[in-house]
């Protein structure tokens, strides 16, 4: 160390490096204090010392503005931490962040986008220092542009000169943006959470500039702390919705419990009615005094079963479908519709109406109603499936052996409400083979509706039905079974009788009956042996000459007996003469004309289609019946 005298020029160099540290000075002010000792004369050794003297202040004054700048961002970032401590507004605390940012930075803007993973790309939430509007509403897709790319890749990037760096991928909107905003030099960092990014923190400038290391650092300190402020408002929303929802499902399990009381003493209520052995109506009456509603049930059919303050209607069968699929109620536009099942059978449906709104418990309840319905149906089904079989079994005794037991066939049927000694008709029906099952199902609830008897008996269905007119019964039975079973369906009558014994005689000729109706092309009709004409005389145990003589011929020998005409006789020769008008005439020896006038007083007499071949075929039957009548 080269020995300081007083105040030489040595010491009074050093001495001013000392008062520039102090003041803070510029770096050039050094340079300057070593150009002031060359000046004074200073030389060799001494100049040496100030030189390295000079060089260390500069050192010394950067360390210190490295310790203020760095003191600083600490600062910074502890009122950034207190601001996350204290956090109530999320915004507020994004735009502290993005404002320290640009004046740790000293840049001329900062601003914060984040991701939308809804649409694929990331927008602005934050600026500072913006004047663009264009700019401010800014929406970059994922990998475009400068903020694209980092947050696609998670990674900062720093550009001197955004505008001609060919690094990023430009688009006519973001440069558009850029350059309305004026920016030149732009920093970017990735704002993350664990893995993912929600968006990006940038700081910017109007002219070129290059970012350093620590400028980098600093900013992503910063990103750090916007990411724990997005992350935390989240979790904040999400435990307040969390809140939220728990005092919801407390309100609602309350409201559940409550419903679950409420159903199960009105499941209670209506089991206790079937129990009981209530009917459908009664289980309907309960169902829409709980509900609020009508009711309406239909069986399996559509057939209406009970109905309490509703309207009728029928049974819909797209909604009774949708039921079925589902194994729940469906709702319609004016109520709900639950079908009525039996594990994959269907047994009915029930209908409520006047409740377009149906909360889950009362939905609950009315599909508890259509269960306990189909325990009632199965119930009501069992108990009418051993009366069938009771009156089934009737049946096969009474037209197959009833001079076995005739009083205990009349008192079997008495006990099932049926007074065989009274007068009744039979009928025996007969549909195609895939309708068969459907036939015999049809006619016992045809006769249950009339107070008969109905069963199967080999391939066809046997109906015994209080009543007189064996022709009407026949065709009102062929009409309803035909609609029940959806085909045609053939009825063949007999009687009226009484009595097991004759009985069973009616039953063979309504057998005989449906076969010539089968045979004739009569297929989906009813009627009586004595409404066949000649076949009912022919099939007939109790053939009625006169009857079908009088029923064909009835008309013309009125007329002859009241007029003494010949249209009787006019008749047997035209027919006997091949219909030949030509022939009939000289048979007759009479005119052409009054041969025709004849038989034009028989059309009136007759019907028009008395010359048809079938009508033909009777009328000349009869013709010969009454001569021979006559000749006896």
């Amino acid at each position: 160390m080269i020995p300081v005298t007083a105040m030489s020029p040595l010491t009074t160099a050093l001495s001013r490096m000392f008062e520039l540290l102090a003041e803070g000075a510029p770096a050039e002010s050094f340079a300057e204090v070593t150009a002031a000792a060359v000046a004074a004369g200073l030389g060799g050794a001494e100049l040496t010392e100030v030189r390295r003297a000079a060089e260390t202040a500069s050192r010394v004054r950067r360390a210190l503005r490295q310790h203020r700048r760095r003191e600083a961002e600490l600062s910074a970032l502890f009122e950034t931490a207190s601001d996350l401590a204290a956090l109530r507004d999320t915004d507020a605390v994004l735009r502290s962040i993005v404002h320290r940012a640009r004046t740790l930075l000293g840049t001329d803007v900062a601003y914060l986008s984040l991701n939308d993973e809804a649409e694929g790309d990331t927008y602005m939430r934050v600026t500072d220092g913006s004047v663009s509007a264009l700019f401010q509403q800014l929406r970059l897709g994922m990998g475009e542009g400068l903020g694209g790319l980092v947050a696609q890749t998670c990674r900062p990037y720093a550009t001197a000169e955004y505008p001609t760096d060919a690094r990023f991928h430009h688009t006519q909107p973001i440069d558009r943006a850029v350059l309305d905003e004026g920016l030149v030099a732009i920093l970017g960092v990735p704002l993350t959470v664990g893995d993912r990014v929600l968006g990006v923190l940038f700081a910017a400038d109007r002219a070129p500039r290059a970012f350093s290391p620590d400028e980098v650092a600093l900013l992503s300190s910063l990103a750090d702390h916007a990411a724990i402020a997005l992350d935390t408002a989240r979790l904040l929303e999400d435990t307040r919705a969390a809140l939220d929802e728990l005092n919801a499902a407390h309100g609602t399990i309350r409201a559940h419990n409550a419903a679950m009381r409420r159903a199960e003493q009105s499941h209670d209520q209506l089991t206790d009615l079937v129990l009981r052995g209530a009917d459908v109506p009664e289980v309907a009456a309960a169902v829409a005094t709980v509900l609020g509603g009508g009711i309406v049930v239909h069986d399996a059919e559509g057939a209406e079963l009970a109905r309490v303050a509703a309207d009728p209607l029928p049974a819909p069968t797209s909604a009774v479908r949708a039921s079925r699929a589902s194994g729940h109620a469906v709702p319609t536009d004016d109520g709900w519709v639950c079908a009525v099942s039996a594990g994959a059978e269907l047994l009915g449906s029930v209908v409520l109406s006047g409740r377009p709104d149906l909360g889950d418990a009362d939905r609950r309840l009315f599909e508890r109603a259509g269960v306990v319905t189909a325990l009632l149906l199965l119930l009501r089904r069992s108990v009418a499936e051993a009366e069938n079989r009771v009156r089934g079994e009737l049946v096969n005794d009474l037209v197959s052996a009833p001079g076995r037991d005739p009083a205990g066939l009349v008192a079997r049927a008495r006990r099932l409400g049926v007074d065989l000694r009274a007068g009744h008709v039979v009928l025996v029906g007969h549909a195609d083979d895939d309708a068969r099952d459907r036939l015999a199902t049809a006619a016992v609830r045809h006769a249950r509706a009339v107070g008969g008897l109905a069963g199967a008996y080999g391939a066809h269905a046997v109906l015994v039905l209080p009543g007189m007119d064996a022709g009407n019964a026949a065709r009102v039975a062929a009409s309803e079974l035909g609609t029940a079973v959806g085909g045609p369906v053939t009825v063949g009558a007999a009687g009226p009788a009484s009595g097991p014994e004759a009985l069973s005689a009616a039953h063979g000729e309504a057998a005989r009956c449906l076969r010539a109706m089968l045979a004739t092309g009569h297929s989906g009709h009813g009627a009586s042996l004595a409404e066949l004409g000649f076949l009912g005389v022919l099939l007939g145990d109790r053939a009625d000459v006169n009857g079908f003589v009088a029923a064909t011929l009835g008309p013309v020998l009125d007329y002859d007996a009241r007029r003494g005409t010949e249209l009787v006789h006019t008749l047997a020769a035209y027919f006997a003469n091949g219909a030949n008008l030509t022939r009939t005439r000289t048979a007759l020896h009479v005119h052409v004309n009054t041969v025709v006038q004849r038989l034009e007083r028989v059309r009136s007499l007759l019907g028009p289609d008395w010359q048809q071949p079938d009508r033909a075929l009777e009328i000349q039957i009869a013709l010969r019946l009454h001569q021979l009548a006559t000749a006896d």
